[in-house]
């Protein structure tokens, strides 16, 4: 059978030049892997990930210490989306809008449109991930860069502090944030900047070893609301997760949440909350636990306001999988396909032509699972 939808390949490359398009600056940032064809839906993904290193002495002696042994942790991730966008066209519908000479281009709009929708879909998924990483810093309900680069230097920090590589960080805003970055003088002004990207072509330079990027989609924290809250009175050390909280307060502490505790000015991600905290449950933040150890005493927690999610990261600390939707044994009832890259994220889509009773539609599809999976290497600054 000829290959139906060639004529359209090209139509469909030049809509996504057409068809408006929101930043996508996560995508482009993660770590993408595109390749596991035979993980279905749902299926469980083990990532391995290697834990700090031991040294042992150099004792000269006959034979080579018995020293090296690993117990390799891992994480799990799935694909647990598989989405498509469909395109119908009966005969009537093409015969007469036929007439005008735009349907060819009007097709590959479409397929621009369902890719700009599962891209955003996408976008918003690897955004979500912010409630996984490590600490927050800013001032919740509050643009960052308001003033000067500090917002950024901190983010860099923290990294440092956690043991994340220098290279290849990203750091991903909205464009509220993005818009106070290119108002700053000393961006703007080549003599203090070095170079006209912001001031002539809008390009946020990196800052900090961060390469700041911005975002249609990120994330938007609603907190929880917890009122006088505290932890029990056992003391915790420095690396401690798992925190026991007394049978004080009342509301919830959710996951996602970003708090605080008495004497430690550090503001962590909760990774598993509490929804009624005057029970005495236990809430669990993320990895790398405490920054400060806690005295044996109840520690007041206060649960930080609403605020949006902005992303400093490294690549390793988000993962992307994503492929075509799995076919059967010998095929489904579409009678052609092609697969089409978008230049603006780097996915790949697949596109299939489906041949129905007078009618004909078409699905732009994929599917993908996202997840941070280094909570240590990523960093929230919190937003308006």
């Amino acid at each position: 059978m000829a290959n139906t939808l060639t004529d359209l390949i090209p139509e469909a490359y030049a809509a996504l030049d057409i068809v408006s398009r929101e930043l996508t600056g996560f995508i482009p940032a993660v770590t993408m892997n595109s390749s596991l064809e035979r993980v279905g839906l749902d299926d469980v993904i083990r990532i391995p990930v290697t834990p700090a290193a031991a040294t042992a002495a150099n004792t000269p002696g006959v034979n080579s210490p018995d020293t090296g042994d690993q117990a390799i942790a891992n994480v799990t991730m799935a694909i647990d989306n598989s989405l498509h966008v469909a395109i119908r066209w009966n005969g009537e519908q093409t015969k007469s809008y036929g007439n005008t000479g735009l349907f060819p281009s009007t097709i590959s709009q479409q397929i621009g449109q369902a890719m700009r929708t599962l891209t955003n879909a996408i976008e918003t998924d690897i955004a979500a991930e912010a409630i996984r990483a490590s600490r927050a810093f800013g001032t919740a309900a509050t643009t960052p860069f308001a003033s000067n680069l500090s917002d950024a230097n901190n983010i860099a920090k923290m990294l440092s502090d956690n043991g994340a590589p220098m290279a290849d960080r990203h750091l991903v805003v909205d464009t509220t944030a993005g818009l106070n970055l290119r108002n700053l003088t000393n961006l703007n002004q080549v003599n203090t900047s070095g170079t006209d990207a912001t001031l002539r072509r809008g390009v946020l330079l990196p800052i900090s070893g961060l390469d700041v990027r911005e975002s249609a989609q990120v994330y938007a924290h609603t907190a929880g609301g917890a009122t006088s809250a505290t932890t029990d009175a056992t003391g915790y050390v420095v690396g401690t997760t798992s925190i026991v909280l007394a049978s004080a307060g009342s509301g919830a502490i959710l996951t996602g949440d970003t708090i605080l505790f008495a004497g430690d000015t550090n503001k962590y991600l909760v990774v598993t909350g509490d929804a009624a905290v005057g029970g005495g449950g236990t809430i669990v933040i993320a990895e790398p636990g405490l920054k400060v150890a806690m005295s044996a005493a109840t520690k007041a927690i206060e649960v930080v306001a609403s605020s949006s999610y902005n992303v400093g990261f490294h690549r390793s600390a988000i993962q992307l999988v994503t492929r075509m939707p799995a076919m059967p044994e010998g095929g489904d009832l579409a009678v052609d396909s092609f697969q089409v890259t978008d230049p603006n994220s780097g996915l790949s889509f697949e596109v299939a032509l489906y041949k129905q009773f007078l009618q004909n539609v078409l699905h732009v599809r994929i599917a993908w699972g996202t997840k941070c999976i280094k909570p240590e290497h990523a960093t929230v600054l919190l937003g308006a």
